[in-house]
């Protein structure tokens, strides 16, 4: 287990939602206080407060779109479409792992049956992170 990894999980395990705990872990990274991705990601948690997109892989996209975004489009190529794209795949690659990136499927709402504990799902949403930015760097 990564230090990332351990770190996110004891930001969940002190109450940070699945978003906070991922996104949170990579504040050193980019220079943000925990305080400032700590309220941004707020919302984003238990599938963005409606049980939809799972709170972990949207704290792995914000981390993936802070990597992978010019900034702002003062004379600079726009790089949505290219952020977009890494972040499907990203998704894509966590969907396979569990099984689907749904907090009410992951959490088995309509079947009793859960996927995965949240602890996984940030986990590997902590890793498949690390491997981007890894990705990024080589």
């Amino acid at each position: 287990m990564s230090k990332k990894v351990e770190q996110a999980m004891a930001f969940h395990d002190k109450g940070y939602n699945c978003a906070q705990a991922v996104a949170c872990s990579f504040c050193e990274e980019f220079g943000i206080d925990q305080e400032t991705m700590f309220r941004v990601s707020e919302g984003f948690g238990l599938g963005m407060g409606m049980m939809d997109m799972c709170g972990a892989v949207t704290g792995m996209l914000m981390v993936i779109g802070m990597e992978n975004s010019v900034g702002n489009l003062d004379g600079k190529k726009p790089s949505k479409g290219d952020t977009y794209k890494k972040a499907k795949a990203y998704a894509q690659k966590f969907k396979e792992m569990e099984g689907s990136y749904y907090c009410r499927e992951l959490k088995g709402v309509a079947t009793g049956m859960p996927l995965v504990p949240c602890s996984q799902c940030i986990a590997n949403a902590v890793e498949l992170t690390e491997q981007y930015l890894a990705s990024e760097k080589a």
